[in-house]
């Protein structure tokens, strides 16, 4: 009997463990997510995003399944045809093992906002 009281109390333990370290990294990640604004490009080779206030480019990872999908109803006749977005993403390290070494960072987007041919005025359009 002594031993399954154990066997509950560690259970227990290791629940609330578990609970409060899987808490901290959702606030974590909550904290990265941003908006972004800016010229999008997509071809075979590279998924690139440019910030037009910056001027930084990215490797751009779609985890909202809908970028790449939107951008290809453009029916451009060639790839890599710059288009302005606007999405929720955050940013991760770039892994120099892949294509993406060359850019800064990845910009994993979670949810496109906006997506258009017509380039705002601006420092995008420069």
């Amino acid at each position: 009997m002594n031993s399954l009281k154990h066997t509950f109390l560690l259970l227990f333990i290791f629940s609330i463990a578990f609970t409060a370290c899987n808490h901290t990294g959702t606030e974590t990640q909550k904290s990265e997510i941003r908006i972004i604004k800016g010229l999008y490009s997509y071809g075979p080779e590279i998924k690139s995003f440019a910030d037009c206030e910056g001027g930084t480019e990215y490797w751009v990872a779609d985890s909202s399944k809908t970028l790449e999908l939107a951008y290809s109803k453009f029916n451009f006749e060639k790839p890599y045809e710059p288009v302005y977005i606007e999405a929720e993403c955050h940013a991760i390290k770039s892994d120099n093992q892949v294509v993406s070494a060359d850019f800064d960072s990845i910009l994993v987007v979670t949810k496109l906002i906006k997506i258009t041919r017509e380039i705002p005025d601006g420092p995008c359009n420069q």
